[in-house]
């Protein structure tokens, strides 16, 4: 990773380990966060009886196990695999897997920028990673555009980049409701303020972190359907954008009504 680290895990610590060589007695893997070799007692390896050590580890399999103890200047470290709950060992592959991602979004800032990536990460990933957690920090970029970075203090130019990077290589996931407007004016110019209606509801509305649709059903019926990043933001963009537009056409002097979908 970049961002620094201790020479060595403090016990208690969750790490990610390859399993490197299997003896009868345990086996030794290494640890892929630290650069460093540790060793898992076969009492560590499992609450129940072992029969076959190679039924629960095997060479070059990654792990997820706790540091039972650190002995830097022998260079010891000691391991255990049944301590490790189903929930951290699944919590922790999460965090090893974003901590990844940050590490490759960082190296490619660093590309566009002609900085070494301890370099960039000092600069402005530092910052990211104390108020947000660095991979957290690249997902608000792709939301809320380089003010994130530009408001902890970092340059505008490098901020930009930064964004720039997020928005090409994160997508974030986006949970989407859908609806029915059902909007009619009667008036000579009654198709120009329905489309003005929704026109200025999309725009009233629209922001980074969503996106907006409308589609022609059958007249006077239209679908609308919001994507944003949680449940609740996406209700509330649905029924505000719907209102906005029901709204405009009545002051238009029509009428319209709308309806979400389940």
């Amino acid at each position: 990773m970049v961002e620094r680290k201790p020479e060595y895990p403090e016990p208690g610590d969750l790490i990610i380990a390859t399993i490197e060589t299997v003896t009868d007695y345990g086996a030794y893997a290494r640890l892929d966060e630290y650069d460093k070799r540790g060793l898992l007692h076969v009492s560590e390896i499992s609450s129940s009886w072992i029969r076959n050590i190679r039924d629960f580890v095997r060479e070059n399999q990654k792990m997820v196990l706790k540091v039972l103890r650190v002995d830097p200047q022998k260079g010891h470290v000691d391991l255990s695999l049944r301590r490790v709950t189903k929930r951290e060992r699944i919590e922790k592959i999460k965090s090893w897997k974003r901590e990844r991602k940050a590490d490759a979004l960082l190296r490619g800032v660093a590309e566009k920028v002609g900085l070494s990536a301890e370099e960039v990460y000092e600069k402005a990933g530092l910052l990211l990673d104390e108020r947000y957690g660095l991979y957290e920090g690249f997902e608000r970029l792709v939301k809320d555009g380089p003010e994130v970075l530009t408001k902890l203090g970092a340059p505008e130019d490098l901020a930009n980049v930064f964004a720039q990077v997020a928005e090409e290589r994160i997508r974030v996931k986006m949970v989407k409701v859908r609806g029915t407007i059902e909007v009619r004016c009667i008036k000579p110019n009654g198709v120009k303020c329905i489309q003005d209606a929704f026109s200025s509801a999309k725009k009233s509305e629209k922001t980074r972190d969503s996106e907006i649709e409308f589609a022609v059903i059958a007249a006077p019926k239209y679908s609308v359907e919001v994507a944003a990043e949680n449940w609740k933001r996406a209700e509330e963009l649905l029924q505000n954008v719907s209102q906005a537009v029901v709204t405009n056409v009545t002051k238009a002097g029509g009428n319209g009504s709308f309806r979400r979908e389940k």
